[in-house]
């Protein structure tokens, strides 16, 4: 059973974990087999998503699945539907799944067409596709993933060289990244002390490890909450600028169902629009309508949320338009992967060809945020 996963670290998800990628193991042949299954997600019997579904909307109801609990983390999604983007752009409804570590992967359930969307990360998503998953991310969340390295600001670690010797507190689902850190700077595991942990940076507080496995928004913002001076360096600044919170879709969506998925990702970027500007409501949405059944706290929530819109935007974004990737970016993913022994082409894993039209169509939406 899995261990129940505290309030205050709800935002802790598989966006850059191999949890998905274990539970996805085996199941090569459904993924295979899942082209014909997607039906079951609420796609509608046309194809390219045109006519009238049975709910009397242009492309009916789907199922989107998220890569943790319901917080913060997904407040451009609660936009969307709260405000009824989604609605606008002909969907009837738009099912949000939690994710979380009992459940299933975004791409174990993209092979069994149990969604019809998800948000995953390039990590998880690059070995299903070459264990033969028909899928590829169209557009990414955050511009950089939100792993980090968080210890005491009396003994700050500034940067991966500064581990060296030192004790630092590692999840075993964080372990593969952690690695593929390491690596990225030139060290082994030998350089560190690596102490299992779990999820709560208790032994971190307490003085029993000098570092912490940690996302940027939420365990250095719990830990100041409670008292504890800290400091922290992201992985995305030392060698590994992986993007986290990747649409990531089935093949056949692409090819079948464009302007259906269009459709989506123009209410995509105008929820994400409103979750930028407007961190307090968005931290509202999670604790009070979404993910009311977490017991989040508001002002820690907005503070991540503002914390949050870091990664979300960047020069990158605000020239190009939210969820886009730049060549540049793109390539420096693969070679993020390649650190972490995944070995695959920028045109197996990545198509941004969607979002340029949708940004051609929609020039608007490209307004800094």
């Amino acid at each position: 059973m899995s261990r129940p996963v505290p309030a205050t670290q709800s935002v802790r998800g598989q966006a850059l974990d191999r949890r998905s990628f274990l539970r996805y193991a085996g199941l090569t042949g459904a993924v295979l087999g899942g082209a014909g299954l997607l039906a079951a997600c609420g796609e509608d019997s046309s194809g390219s998503g045109s006519g009238t579904s049975d709910d009397g909307s242009k492309f009916g109801t789907v199922a989107i699945q998220l890569s943790w609990l319901k917080n913060i983390e997904f407040a451009g999604e609660y936009f969307a539907d709260s405000k009824g983007y989604f609605k606008d752009a002909g969907f009837g409804a738009v099912n949000l799944i939690a994710g979380g570590a009992a459940s299933t992967s975004v791409e174990a359930g993209l092979g069994t067409g149990k969604i019809w969307a998800g948000l995953s990360a390039p990590q998880t998503t690059a070995p299903a596709l070459l264990e033969g998953l028909p899928a590829k991310i169209v557009g990414t969340t955050y511009q950089k993933n939100p792993f980090c390295i968080v210890s005491s600001a009396g003994k700050p670690i500034n940067s991966p060289q500064d581990m060296k010797g030192r004790k630092i507190g590692v999840q075993d689902t964080n372990q593969l990244i952690f690695n593929a850190l390491l690596a990225a700077n030139n060290m082994t595991p030998n350089d560190v002390t690596i102490v299992p942990a779990q999820f709560d940076p208790s032994p971190l507080a307490n003085g029993e490890v000098d570092g912490w496995v940690s996302y940027v928004t939420n365990e250095p913002i719990t830990l100041t909450a409670k008292g504890f001076a800290n400091a922290n360096f992201l992985f995305a600044d030392y060698g590994l600028p992986l993007v986290a919170e990747t649409l990531t879709v089935h093949q056949d969506t692409i090819d079948k169902q464009r302007d259906k998925l269009k459709a989506f990702l123009v209410a995509e970027i105008k929820g994400w629009r409103d979750a930028v500007a407007d961190p307090a409501e968005a931290a509202r949405l999670a604790v009070e309508v979404y993910g009311k059944d977490q017991r989040l706290d508001p002002a820690e929530q907005t503070k991540e949320a503002t914390a949050q819109n870091s990664l979300v935007v960047s020069p990158d974004s605000q020239a190009n338009g939210l969820f886009t990737m730049t060549e540049e970016l793109i390539a420096k993913n693969i070679a993020a992967l390649a650190k972490a022994k995944i070995e695959i082409k920028a045109d197996q894993l990545f198509d941004m060809s969607l979002l340029k039209e949708v940004y051609a169509e929609h020039p608007e939406l490209k307004q800094a945020t």
